[in-house]
């Protein structure tokens, strides 16, 4: 076991500074991204000559999580159900998708990128007569593998 001692002068990231970019689509602004996750099966195996009547975990096929950009609504701005529209027995444009976590000045601390992403879901804003939150946007997208780097 390591002794990793923080740096005092060292604070964990804030997660409210980010960007994303969808394909050539730079820069986005989004209010929340939700499900930058990966997972593996577990798989219980128990060989034939193991004396203990007990299974060992294995770690099995991977699994990723679909992925949720949630936006405030603007007029005139219909990219999202556009492209979601285009899905055509699976012709769908799979473009890669950048998320950044970004510092004070702007500079990229994190990023995730999701490899051959398409949208799977839009959900429009509800709307309530009583209601006073700012009309929000969600698309889901579905991709084939996620990459993180520092800085």
């Amino acid at each position: 076991m390591t002794n990793d001692v923080q740096d005092p002068g060292t604070w964990p990231l804030p997660t409210f500074h980010f960007s994303v970019d969808i394909g050539d689509w730079q820069g986005l602004v989004f209010q929340e991204v939700t499900g930058l996750e990966t997972a593996s099966q577990v798989i219980e195996y128990r060989a034939a000559d193991s004396k203990p009547f007990s299974t060992v975990k294995m770690p099995g096929i991977g699994k990723l999580g679909n992925v949720i950009l949630k936006k405030g609504m603007v007029p005139n701005d219909d990219k999202f159900s556009a492209w979601f529209s285009q899905i055509k027995m699976n012709t769908i444009k799979r473009v890669p998708v950048v998320i950044k976590l970004l510092d004070e000045k702007g500079n990229t601390t994190m990023m995730w990128t999701l490899k051959n992403a398409f949208p799977v879901k839009v959900t429009g804003t509800d709307l309530k007569a009583d209601g006073n939150e700012v009309a929000v946007d969600a698309l889901e997208l579905a991709h084939e593998g996620v990459t993180v780097q520092n800085g």
